[in-house]
């Protein structure tokens, strides 16, 4: 195997695929980025056996066919180090790589490409095709609330479900919930539902661009595969049933505040560096037209803010986890948002007043 390229042209694709790898693994192929030298082309692979990324970068220069595994991490290292728009030759020499650029050299160890596992491919049940801007919005809005190691491990993914021209993402840990749903063109009668894992889910938005691009997404039994121009993407599916989101949803919610986000946002970060460092408790004060946020925390410290918003209705004192609000806030884009609660032991709902595509749950807290 031998090729030549320019450094960007190798980095890009070797960074996200470099993404996908582990750096602790079991295997040491895994710690390995599969190069195959086909044609005019070069394909790089990583997986973790989860998630595997290949990236597909086009060659000029004349090469030589050939395949073989390569630590990934160091291979990305070498390129970053090297001056921008350098030619990078690579040559396969026995059991060794051997990288030359410039004045410089490198000799990395290898494993045979045989011993690189694949995932199997398999039918997909449900394909359809997207703009990468709207799925990487869907995940943006979303992705937040997915919980980190939960015990209920299908809480450790995010769910995505396929409805007759609609795509929507789901992401719950159990305290909060997020939902978002964008129109999509996709022929599909009843719904389909599938959990996608955390990791799965962050390397896949890594990949989609904020332009016009479209990606091709196909769901199977075990896993979500995505195409996008020169890269395919497929993960495991985690194998489980996700809560029925819609039960979580409050109904029915008589007090309805609309504040101004930003404003409601900066209240809360000051509130918060006085609040307990480990359970983050805030408490609202509703009462007509204003709200107070106070925070306080066992060395006794207090933080007070007084805010005037859009609400009529009875007075009343509600605890939440300050980071739950903040998260929402932050994510949301509307000038001003809406949150609409019935009494001191519901979930709030939260939405952008002006009608937006995502909403969001979040658990009140006793203080």
């Amino acid at each position: 195997m031998k090729f030549t390229i320019n450094r960007e042209a190798l980095l890009k694709p070797l960074q996200l695929v470099a993404g996908v790898v582990e750096r602790r693994q079991t295997l040491p192929v895994l710690s390995n980025v599969l190069m195959v030298v086909e044609g005019d082309q070069l394909s790089l692979t990583g997986t973790d056996l989860e998630v595997e990324l290949v990236g597909r970068v086009a060659l000029e220069d004349v090469a030589e066919a050939g395949e073989i595994t390569v630590p990934a991490r160091k291979l990305m290292d070498i390129c970053k180090s090297l001056p921008e728009n350098t030619m990078i030759e690579v040559r396969q020499d026995d059991q060794k790589v051997k990288v030359k650029a410039g004045r410089s050299r490198f000799t990395l160890s290898t494993l045979p490409a045989n011993d690189f596992p694949n995932i199997e491919e398999e039918a997909g049940s449900v394909s359809f095709t997207i703009g990468q801007s709207r799925l990487r919005r869907l995940i943006d809005r979303t992705c937040f609330a997915m919980a980190q190691q939960d015990v209920r491990y299908y809480l450790n993914g995010m769910l995505l479900e396929v409805s007759q021209n609609c795509l929507r993402a789901v992401a719950t840990d159990g305290h909060r919930l997020a939902m978002c749903s964008v129109d999509a063109d996709i022929n599909q009668q009843d719904r389909h539902q599938v959990i996608v894992p955390r990791k799965g889910i962050l390397e896949m938005a890594r990949l989609l661009t904020e332009g016009e691009e479209s990606v091709h997404i196909t769901l199977g039994a075990n896993h979500i595969r995505a195409k996008t121009g020169d890269f395919m993407f497929t993960s495991k599916l985690v194998d489980g049933k996700f809560p029925d989101y819609e039960r979580v949803i409050p109904k029915g919610g008589n007090k309805i505040i609309i504040g101004e986000r930003q404003e409601l946002r900066q209240a809360f970060q000051r509130a918060s560096i006085l609040s307990n460092e480990k359970y983050r408790g805030i408490r609202l004060i509703l009462s007509d037209g204003q709200l107070k946020v106070i925070a306080n925390n066992p060395e006794q410290e207090e933080a007070e803010e007084e805010l005037s918003l859009a609400y009529h209705g009875d007075s009343m004192e509600i605890g939440f986890n300050v980071s739950y609000l903040l998260d929402v806030l932050s994510v949301l884009s509307g000038e001003s948002i809406k949150m609409t609660l019935s009494d001191p032991n519901s979930s709030v709902l939260l939405e952008e007043s002006e009608s937006g595509d995502s909403t969001y749950v979040v658990m009140p807290m006793r203080l």
